[in-house]
């Protein structure tokens, strides 16, 4: 279907109303090759609420947005290689039925269909498309997704701490490394992630502890390695490792970080915890 629909002049006429839906705001879509399979509104589940917005599907792309006013306008566009998607079918809730996780290095979110049909179509369609794409370009599948946010109102309290309850002076934070909503107190610290951003994100004090036992025991493996024959030369150190991260004699947290939230086990655990995603979602 995709040789067959590449290069024709209705493939190019289909791309280009989505390029002028975007206008100005979005990037060019139309490349030699491309084809676009399908389109579709789908709910995001975004930080303050579930939002609808519009998703394409091309054979190695996945692009979405904000609807203005729909078949005619959207804006906030986005673009994902297919190539760094892997997927993940979730549990329903309450509010939000027919959910699957659409995971990437870069950011991870949440999104549901109408019905259950509309829902296996997607996967389906998404699932060739990746499947097609790694094998042509030799790739592996993303290992490291980013972890998505978890909303606002799934929680009142830290999910860290478990003791700041948040009001209109408490603000929420989250973690760029798990996703969990924080407190200030549970939070002060920057770590750089580059696969993320170029510059430090706002990390958990759980996260920022670990991430720094990781990067000190990358840098002991590096000078456990021979040293290179231009070491000798005047002026050259190696690079040396952080100091070690602070005391693991801390208060345990209610949310280890080894569970991820959007699991049945999380949400088995969020049964027992003082989270109210029941109450608020």
């Amino acid at each position: 279907m995709v040789d067959h629909l590449a290069n024709t002049e209705i493939n190019s006429q289909r791309i280009a109303a989505v390029e002028n839906c975007f206008g100005a705001s979005g990037q060019p879509l139309a490349l030699p090759g491309r084809v676009l399979l399908g389109e579709g509104i789908l709910t995001k589940e975004c930080r303050k609420k579930p939002k609808p917005r519009i998703f394409f599907l091309f054979n190695d792309i996945l692009v979405y947005g904000s609807i203005i006013i729909n078949k005619r306008k959207y804006n906030s566009q986005h673009i994902i290689p297919l190539e760094d998607v892997t997927l993940e079918t979730l549990p329903d809730t309450l509010q939000m039925k027919n959910r699957w996780l659409i995971k990437t290095s870069k950011k991870s979110f949440v999104v549901s269909a109408a019905s259950l049909t509309e829902r296996k179509e997607w996967i389906s369609h998404l699932e060739e498309c990746i499947k097609h794409l790694l094998t042509k370009t030799g790739r592996q599948p993303c290992r490291e997704p980013a972890a998505p946010w978890i909303p606002d109102k799934a929680t009142d309290i830290c999910m860290r701490c478990t003791q700041t309850k948040f009001s209109t002076l408490t603000r929420r934070h989250h973690c760029r490394k798990c996703g969990f909503v924080v407190c200030a107190d549970c939070s002060r610290q920057r770590f750089l992630m580059p696969r993320l951003s170029p510059k430090p994100l706002r990390v958990c004090n759980l996260c920022y502890r670990q991430l720094l036992a990781e990067k000190k025991k990358e840098a002991e493996a590096d000078r456990r390695q021979p040293e290179p024959i231009h070491s000798a030369i005047h002026g050259y150190e190696p690079s040396s490792g952080d100091d070690s991260d602070k005391s693991d004699d801390e208060k345990a947290e209610q949310w280890p970080a080894d569970t991820e939230f959007y699991t049945s086990q999380a949400l088995g655990m969020s049964h027992c915890s003082q989270l109210s995603a029941r109450k608020h979602l």
